[in-house]
């Protein structure tokens, strides 16, 4: 077998654990949001690597949606006190968030590598 043969592994597991996209083993992050240079298990260069705003957006959309919709669910079926609207919506706005970031930039740079998506060029 080919030493350099990498089975086709899902970009979504993948990305989602912060492994490297080719061989699933090595680190796709150094910290939290930063992206390592290279893997450290088969040295795959994550140049290539530009999620740029989209974890962020798709995932502030995501987290707004559900925070507000909570509240107001919480507001139409309990009509709580408002620092049980506070909490709850503090948690669901800014927590989620910080949880969800880097499997989702991970995700997206995953799919980036599979599809070998460039940056766009006019000619």
């Amino acid at each position: 077998m080919d030493e350099n043969y990498y089975p086709d592994f899902s970009a979504a597991k993948t990305g989602m654990l912060g492994k490297c996209p080719r061989c699933a083993r090595g680190k796709l992050f150094s910290s939290y949001l930063k992206v390592a240079k290279e893997c450290s298990n088969c040295g795959l260069s994550y140049d290539f690597a530009d999620a740029g705003d989209g974890a962020v957006w798709f995932v502030g959309l995501f987290a707004c949606v559900v925070g507000v919709g909570s509240i107001f669910a919480a507001e139409a079926i309990w009509q709580p006190a408002y620092w049980v609207h506070a909490l709850l919506g503090i948690t669901l706005i800014i927590v989620a968030p910080l949880l969800l970031l880097q499997p989702v930039k991970g995700w997206l740079i995953a799919q980036q590598w599979r599809h070998n998506a460039h940056e766009g060029q006019l000619h």
